[in-house]
């Protein structure tokens, strides 16, 4: 296996309330590194059970994303429900859901209040970026403008749209 290593100097690119989202933690998430070691402990590794997970701040889930991906950690997400922040964990190699799971989409905000257009749209495209592709543009061209309410969504349609089931 090969292992890239790559030395980036890193810079804040946004600021959504008091969060300051970083470009090391959006590369981390988007471009993990990983060695053979991480990877064998991964397949021995318990899976992350998301239960009823009602979301968070971003840079938070951008963290856990990171280290989760870093560990190569099964998701399964089977709980009743998983909304906001919650619903990025699609986005790991390997998550699965159940088809019985209620996931929310919404947009981005800063507890509940408007982000300007700019700050908005790099946020929603860090979003995205956790999604596969049909999921990924529904929220792109719809899912973003809904802010103080969410889009319900059952986990059976997201495996139709190419999510993992358990």
């Amino acid at each position: 296996m090969r292992v890239f290593q790559r030395t980036i100097r890193f810079r804040p690119v946004a600021r959504i309330g008091k969060i300051t989202l970083l470009a090391a933690t959006l590369f981390a998430t988007t471009f993990p590194q990983t060695s053979q070691a991480q990877t064998e402990v991964s397949f021995q590794s318990e899976p992350l059970i998301v239960g009823n997970d009602r979301g968070g701040l971003l840079l938070e889930r951008l963290r856990q994303l990171t280290r989760l991906s870093r560990e190569s950690r099964p998701v399964q997400i089977r709980g009743n429900i998983c909304f906001s922040t919650c619903t990025m964990y699609i986005g790991l190699p390997n998550t699965c859901v159940l088809p019985t799971t209620t996931f929310g989409f919404h947009g981005p905000s800063s507890h509940g209040r408007a982000l300007s257009p700019a700050t908005f749209d790099q946020a929603s495209s860090i979003i995205a970026d956790h999604y596969p592709p049909a999921l990924r543009e529904w929220y792109m061209e719809t899912g973003r403008y809904r802010v103080n309410n969410m889009y319900r969504i059952s986990g059976q349609n997201l495996i139709n749209m190419g999510v993992r089931s358990c």
